[in-house]
């Protein structure tokens, strides 16, 4: 089969003023971005606020693996699928970050028969969305920084500056500098820090904000540091709401783009979900919503992770509800939770794959929990047998949670078709969402819930620094705010290493700190970093350009 890259190369991209005319949208209101993207304009976004909202459909994953998952190119299959049911689906997606693209990922936009283009674009600088969020994040640190040495009226505690640079790259030697060397016009002389663009709490700003007034009012409340009596600095204080708000002001229109089928896709914003809220934007969904019969979107890595956060943070805040949850899986990311090596899980092993399914179950029962309709699927490979198969529907079964085998990676929107009806049917049936902790349980509460009831702790330990803020936090009246968990990604604990369904185990919370502006207060556990680093050898050795400008080794 051809690479990722070869297909999306070889596709017949349609103008994105095409695919924007079966959405209702006029060439008048896109901003076009050459032919193949565009951003949607405020007038159109006003336009259709009176629109019905269409389904909310939700896809989440098992734990990720070594063996793969490809919860974004089941998004895009769902997507595509819809339509060959002839159903009016629009899919939102994040916009990948540049760090993992060329550190291990190589690319993010889906994979096979299901991928999202110009997907070399879309992996690469798209519209610019993330160096705006980049620049708008460094302008509040340099204005923090030249207020400190033109005077300091603020009286900020340089030993308490809490605002990192940021820059959408993995880049280790940044996560502790010195900054201010030199002679005195060089500025005064402290440590920083630096955070992947993903991270940044403006990231998580923009993605959580509805309009541009209410940018600015969260930009507002973002705290960059203490003064000497121990009181909030915040951007505000420091006069740099208007320009980073400027910075931002195309930043914050989503993206339309379409699928290799042509169906539309959103795509905006992009925090993390091991150390952010891991949603693409608030205003990409509900255009969607908007747009669409059906809004098929995606949460970061494992339920643990993303799914948890779009539903007690993004949902909390924004009123939104899931008609239906999908989580995705593969037969070798099964074994691979039961303790199989990654070269011999090509090999059936239906015992594996049952010892293995107790973190799917586990994924399950937790959003259940949330009271939402829950169906599970699984991305086919050649090897998977009939019995592995059979083995996982009765798996499925167990759990009351219909089950369909996707493949969409080889078949496009056809090989997601079962699939796609049984979530058009769970999205006929009730649904709630019934939130794992109240607004007005203590920040312990809240993180004791997470860790208990989602990961399975049997309890939690606090470092020192971590209670100290909690105390404070407390005090400072951000209590009532909701908990975004920054934890490993692979495992249901803090521990990489314990696959499948741990239990029994302590997640161990070192440090904590309010994102005022975002509205949420972070947890982190275990070694989880702002800033990762790149791997032994980085997927940026294989991705090149040739002489006619055609990008190559994305994937």
């Amino acid at each position: 089969m051809k690479s990722d890259i070869e297909i999306a190369q070889e596709a017949q991209i349609r103008p994105i003023k095409d695919i924007a005319a079966g959405l209702g949208i006029s060439e008048d209101e896109l901003e076009l971005y050459g032919k193949y993207k565009a951003k949607i304009s405020n007038e159109c976004l006003d336009r259709i606020k009176g629109n019905k909202n269409g389904k909310l459909i939700l896809v989440t994953a098992i734990n990720p693996t070594p063996a793969g998952e490809g919860k974004t190119t089941i998004s895009v299959g769902l997507s595509q699928a819809f339509a060959k049911i002839g159903e009016k689906a629009v899919l939102a997606l994040r916009e990948p970050s540049l760090g993992p693209c060329f550190g291990v990922k190589g690319g993010a936009a889906g994979g096979g028969y299901s991928q999202v283009v110009p997907m070399e674009d879309i992996n690469l600088h798209f519209t610019g969305d993330f160096h705006a969020i980049t620049a708008a994040n460094n302008l509040l640190a340099a204005l923090m920084d030249n207020h400190i040495h033109q005077g300091n009226d603020l009286r900020i505690d340089t030993r308490r500056v809490v605002w990192k640079r940021c820059m959408d790259m993995n880049d280790r030697a940044l996560r502790n500098i010195v900054v201010g060397l030199g002679d005195k016009n060089d500025g005064f002389v402290r440590e920083d820090h630096f955070v992947i663009t993903v991270a940044s709490e403006i990231m998580a700003i923009l993605c959580l904000s509805e309009d541009i007034k209410d940018l600015k009012d969260k930009l507002s409340k973002i705290i960059v540091a203490y003064d000497l009596d121990g009181k909030a600095v915040t951007a505000k204080d420091l006069n740099a709401v208007g320009p980073m708000a400027a910075l931002l002001k195309d930043a914050i229109k989503p993206n339309l783009v379409q699928t290799l089928e042509h169906t539309p896709v959103i795509i905006h914003g992009g925090p993390f979900a091991n150390i952010a809220h891991g949603c693409n934007s608030v205003i990409a969904t509900r255009t969607a919503l908007k747009l669409g019969d059906y809004c098929i979107t995606e949460a970061g890595f494992g339920a643990d992770l993303g799914a948890e956060k779009f539903l007690d943070i993004k949902c909390r805040k924004t009123g939104l509800k899931p008609d239906a949850v999908v989580v995705v899986s593969t037969i070798r990311a099964l074994k691979y939770n039961a303790g199989v090596a990654v070269a011999d899980l090509k090999t059936e092993n239906v015992e594996a794959l049952k010892a293995g399914s107790a973190n799917l179950k586990k994924h399950v029962q937790n959003l259940k929990q949330y009271g939402v309709n829950v169906a599970v699927t699984i991305n086919r490979f050649a090897d998977d047998t009939d019995a592995e198969i059979d083995a996982l529907k009765a798996v499925c079964a167990e759990l009351d949670a219909p089950f369909a085998v996707s493949e969409v990676f080889t078949k496009g929107g056809e090989g997601g078709v079962e699939l796609a009806r049984i979530v058009k049917e769970l999205c006929d049936k009730p649904s709630e969402l019934k939130h794992i902790y109240n607004d007005s349980d203590s920040l312990k509460d809240k993180i004791n819930a997470i860790c208990t009831r989602i990961y399975g702790a049997a309890g939690v330990e606090y470092s020192k620094a971590a209670e100290k803020e909690l105390k404070l936090l407390t005090e400072q009246g951000f209590s009532d705010l909701p908990v975004c968990m920054a934890k490993t990604q692979y495992s249901l604990s803090d521990d990489p290493k314990a696959l499948g369904a741990p239990s029994g185990f302590t997640v161990h919370i070192r440090e904590v700190y309010v994102s005022a502006g975002a509205g949420f207060v972070v947890a982190i556990s275990g070694s989880i970093l702002s800033m990762p680093g790149l791997p032994k050898a980085p997927a940026a050795y294989n991705i090149d350009v040739s002489e006619d400008g055609r990008i190559t080794g994305l994937f």
